[in-house]
């Protein structure tokens, strides 16, 4: 693999109600969610910067998404302090699995969420 090239190119968080997910996610982040759908398969985008390698990824609601806390755990960017999404989390319906911990001085911090579908979802942040 090319050592340029980008280790993650895309990520789907499994959601159960789409309208519930997309509100959560909108309001921990502060972001709008344009909804794309294709056929049985409705998604609810992540922001990106198209073109330079910064893709992102969706929530996604099809009967082959399913939600879990168990396998494989994302890191979503808290910067410029994950305290403000960690801050939005409880009221926008979530939980705090992990509270927010220092990984090092050099990588930042990291918490971990649970979504309003079930998702452990991790935060990282440089402060």
């Amino acid at each position: 693999m090319d050592s340029k090239v980008n280790t993650l190119n895309w990520f789907e968080i499994a959601v159960s109600d789409f309208d519930r997910a997309k509100k959560f996610y909108e309001t921990v982040f502060g972001i709008t969610m344009p909804v794309m759908e294709f056929g049985p398969l409705k998604m609810g985008m992540f922001p990106m910067e198209p073109g330079n390698g910064k893709l992102s990824g969706a929530i996604c609601k099809s009967d082959f998404h399913k939600p879990s806390a168990e396998g494989v755990l994302v890191y979503m960017n808290g910067n410029p302090d994950l305290s403000v999404a960690l801050g939005k989390v409880e009221a926008a319906g979530g939980k705090i699995m992990r509270p927010k911990t220092i990984i090092s001085p050099e990588f930042g911090y990291m918490a971990v969420m649970i979504d309003t579908e079930g998702n452990a979802i991790a935060l990282h942040s440089q402060k």
